[in-house]
């Protein structure tokens, strides 16, 4: 009996997935799935302006005009990284790890002298400009020049593990919790889209290649939020929120964004148009660089989820450090158009890679083309950015999931069965989400980390770096592994698996990875990847 079983397959490419990276859907399946992918991104970038545009001294306006800049940059950088980048179907948008520095900078005590909030804005603003321009130099450096490309070959399927699972779990505190600040919207749209999404397509049996194949799983995200939205307005609108609290008319009621009423009709967002960025000092630099390597360590995990969830295969280090020097020029359009935030892939939309089973490179592209167009006109752009965060807040508990699901797929390729595998995993694992937890709960209690030198501008390094769980379980997993030595049997197995990456390790050597990596109109041949 127990010879009848036999363990799964080790899957370099998930078999899963429908549409590989270099496939296409219909156009018409295309330009929905690209419009759901610009819908997913939206809620970032409406939370991250939402936080930093007030404190700077801005109103609705300036709110509205910022996250009108930054759909258009991340546009412009979606655009560039899969043309020219890693070329994986990732989206590049606006990342929590600038929120940091952000406010170190913007609650500078130097810009309490002002007092026309709109004065203090552009100032603030030209400073955060500066910094993110300087911060941009370093991944620039390291990806254009291979350094990133030597780093990431330190990284093997064991390390890899904690990376990518952390980039997933390590956003958890935006999906339940903001969820659950408007819970009779929230949980309806989690209720709803997990029914949508896993149980109706098993219900249902349709003909292989018909027109609703995957329809249900596809565009539950859409199908979702067109059920919910109508619900929030339609509480909006019978005055349920009336007499509640401000906190909560904000979170539930589809009328409180005061982005339509802030938005142009018709704007075309331009390099320094806030005026000339600054650079007040060496701490807002040193501060915005520490948030541009935690944002390039996690982009390199989501780099490799989004790989698998392509149905493609390993990204070889050299197309990794490819798309870490374009994310270097995606912060420098940041600095020079002035999002307030910096860049990096978005860890929501890997996770719809998965959730819609369909990895085209084409549809994320789509994407990009909805974040220029609602970019430019304004007031389209702020009807679908005025969704309450709360309906965010529940798809990213399923795509969040979903991106962590990725790094724990890579335990496949090691060896469970040894302890020091076991050790590697759990501890960094851990150690990750411990870690970061203690220095959250230090801020919360005493309204600083628990690092508090003299130099305000190292502390806030420290800060980011450590609240950072991909980052902490990274480096503590990838020095474990490098330090102690990995079994190996006389076949050139080892227990961290090695050996299944080591074959994509070069690009010229695999032809798989010409296929899925190359420059198109003939740039490999002046750009080469080694």
């Amino acid at each position: 009996m127990g010879d009848t079983f036999k363990p799964f397959e080790v899957e370099e490419q998930l078999s899963d997935i429908d549409i590989c990276l270099n496939s296409n859907p219909s156009w018409a399946a295309a330009i929905i799935l690209g419009f759901q992918h610009y819908v997913v991104m939206l809620g970032t970038t409406v939370i991250i302006p939402s936080i930093i545009v007030p404190l700077m001294g801005g109103g609705h306006k300036e709110k509205a005009e910022v996250i009108q800049t930054s759909l258009f940059v991340a546009g412009l950088n979606t655009l560039l990284q899969t043309w020219f980048g890693s070329r994986l179907p990732v989206v590049i948008g606006p990342s929590y790890s600038f929120i940091a520095p952000a406010l170190f900078i913007v609650l500078s005590d130097r810009y309490s002298i002002y007092i026309d909030p709109l004065e203090r804005f552009e100032n603030s603003m030209a400073a955060l400009q500066g910094a993110l321009m300087i911060a941009s130099i370093i991944p620039i450096l390291l990806g254009f020049f291979g350094i990133w490309r030597i780093i990431v070959r330190l990284l093997t399927p064991l390390s890899a593990v904690p990376l990518v699972t952390l980039v997933g779990l390590g956003l958890y505190a935006h999906g339940f919790p903001q969820l659950a600040e408007c819970i009779e919207i929230g949980l309806p749209e989690l209720i709803i889209l997990i029914i949508l999404s896993q149980y109706i397509p098993h219900w249902i049996e349709t003909k292989k290649g018909g027109v609703f194949e995957r329809f249900y799983e596809r565009y539950a995200v859409l199908l979702s939020i067109a059920i919910v939205w109508p619900f929030a307005a339609l509480l909006t609108a019978s005055g349920a929120y009336r007499n509640k609290s401000p906190s909560t008319q904000i979170s539930c009621r589809v009328d409180r964004s005061g982005l339509i009423s802030g938005a142009a009709w018709v704007s075309f967002p331009y390099p320094w148009q806030w005026g000339t960025p600054s650079a007040d000092g060496a701490g807002d630099a040193f501060v915005m660089i520490a948030a541009a390597l935690v944002a390039l360590i996690e982009s390199t995990g989501a780099f490799i989820a989004a790989a698998r969830f392509a149905r493609a295969t390993p990204p070889p280090p050299s197309i990794i450090g490819r798309g870490a020097g374009w994310l270097g020029v995606g912060l420098l359009l940041d600095g020079l158009f002035g999002t307030a935030s910096g860049s990096t892939v978005s860890v929501e939309n890997v996770g719809l890679l998965a959730l819609t089973r369909c990895g085209s490179r084409r549809v994320v592209q789509i994407s990009a083309g909805f974040m220029l167009f609602f970019a430019i006109f304004g007031k389209f752009g702020a009807v679908l950015a005025s969704i309450p965060l709360p309906i965010f807040g529940a798809v990213y508990c399923i795509l969040f999931a979903y991106m962590a699901s990725a790094g724990i797929g890579l335990l496949q390729f090691c060896n469970l069965n040894r302890l020091r595998t076991k050790f590697i995993v759990a501890y960094s694992i851990f150690m990750g989400l411990s870690i970061t937890q203690y220095f959250y709960g230090y801020i919360v209690t005493s309204g600083r980390g628990p690092v508090h030198t003299n130099a305000h501008w190292f502390n806030t390094i420290v800060e980011i770096i450590f609240t950072s769980p991909a980052t902490v379980a990274v480096l503590i997993a990838v020095f474990l592994d490098c330090t102690t030595r990995p079994s190996r049997t006389d076949s050139g197995i080892f227990d961290n698996g090695r050996h299944w990456w080591e074959r994509f390790r070069d690009f010229e050597k695999h032809p798989m990875s010409r296929e899925f990596y190359y420059l198109p109109s003939g740039l490999t041949k002046y750009f080469p990847s080694v």
